[in-house]
């Protein structure tokens, strides 16, 4: 019997590959010669790089790199198991949890860290590049990674603008001619799971500015400037980013991407599916388990279980989500894919409880649904 362990991240108690190897230890406990593959699993946010290395036995690197401030902060990424692969959280370098709360200020943060992360593992000799765009404390539009990366962005004076997304206004002409010569050879994917465009009441400044510190009136700059940014940027590269889907990700980081690294932005789960080589290893399985914290009505919208469910679902095999909890009206995942969901909770505990006691519910509850299926299932009898 084979069956593929495929779960995102408990966050807060334990990385999606701890969780995998705890559900597998339920598994044995039952089916103890039962091919048992773990492939950790994310959506392209927190925790895809740590996945992503965990299920192609990849490798974390660790990097000092400017802040969104400019101090510098110490970051990672990650290089798959190919070795030519490389994942970045841009949050890494250029993350909101990076700056305390009176540092949140996006007229002044940038994204320059994230750049020196590309350059890093370009260094290393990586030429496909995944950036997920979650997390950011910035509205700059990418103009500190492409100045990471050599872009010059000069004023009408011809001197070097500064960082943030308060300089962008002062940004008469863009110079490409430093850029790494590297990411003409590249890929580059970008985790998006939104569609904001770049500007506009739905576009970054005016949705996620306020999170990161922008009052009202910042809001409004911030969008103006971004506009600019925009039109300085289609002058420059041919290629317009005010209003295509995604490009107000991080701060205007994937409007950026896709004007100056020619970078593809794609769903995250689908990126990630595609680097752990999921549908590869599921085809052939009896039953896949996934899971997460919590899955509920929204797990449908892009989240991993329903990723992993959607890939399954393709080869006919049935599909267990184990959960922390089951949230409102999750009973609508069972038509699209998903045969079981199973809460690890066997009693009554607190927040604190579970979440310390995550990796022994885990194990319990897996081995209680293997027994299930060797008691209900007649042939698996012959493969125990």
């Amino acid at each position: 019997m084979k069956v593929v362990i495929a779960p995102d991240s408990f966050k807060g108690s334990l990385s999606a590959g701890e969780v995998a190897d705890n559900i597998a230890k339920g598994v044995r406990k039952v089916f103890r010669a039962a091919d048992i593959q773990c492939v950790p699993m994310a959506d392209g946010g927190e925790g895809t790089v740590r996945s992503l290395v965990d299920s192609t036995r990849g490798e974390i690197v660790n990097v000092r790199v400017k802040g969104p401030i400019l101090k510098e902060v110490d970051a990672f990424y990650g290089i798959l198991g190919d070795g030519t692969t490389a994942v970045i959280e841009m949050a890494a370098a250029s993350g909101l949890p990076l700056l305390g709360g009176d540092e949140r200020n996006p007229m002044k943060t940038t994204t320059y860290g994230t750049g020196e992360l590309i350059k890093h593992a370009l260094d290393k000799g990586c030429r496909n590049i995944i950036i997920g765009l979650g997390g950011s404390a910035t509205n700059d539009g990418g103009a500190g990674m492409i100045k990471a990366l050599g872009a010059r962005l000069l004023d009408k004076e011809g001197n070097d603008t500064g960082y943030g997304g308060g300089s962008l206004a002062d940004i008469a002409a863009i110079d490409l001619g430093g850029m790494d010569e590297r990411l003409k050879g590249c890929r580059i994917v970008a985790a998006c799971d939104v569609d904001n465009p770049l500007t506009g009441i739905r576009g970054a400044s005016y949705v996620f500015g306020p999170q990161k510190g922008a009052d009202e009136a910042m809001v409004q700059i911030l969008d103006k400037n971004l506009e600019h940014y925009a039109e300085v940027a289609l002058k420059v590269t041919g290629i317009s980013i005010k209003d295509h889907p995604g490009a107000g990700a991080a701060g205007g980081l994937g409007g950026g991407l896709l004007a100056f690294l020619d970078a593809e932005l794609k769903r995250g789960i689908d990126i990630v599916i595609e680097a752990a080589g999921l549908e590869e290893k599921i085809k052939d399985a009896d039953f896949v388990i996934t899971g997460e914290g919590m899955m509920d009505y929204q797990t449908q919208y892009g989240k991993t279980p329903y990723g992993v469910a959607q890939v399954a679902r393709k080869y006919g095999i049935p599909v267990i989500a184990i959960v922390g909890s089951i949230g409102r009206n999750a009973e609508v995942l069972y038509d699209l894919g998903f045969c079981g969901i199973f809460s690890i909770i066997d009693r009554p505990l607190n927040l604190a409880e579970a979440m310390s006691g995550c990796a022994g519910l885990l194990e319990r509850t897996s081995e209680s649904i293997m027994r299930m299926v060797k008691a209900i299932n007649n042939p698996f009898r012959d493969i125990m």
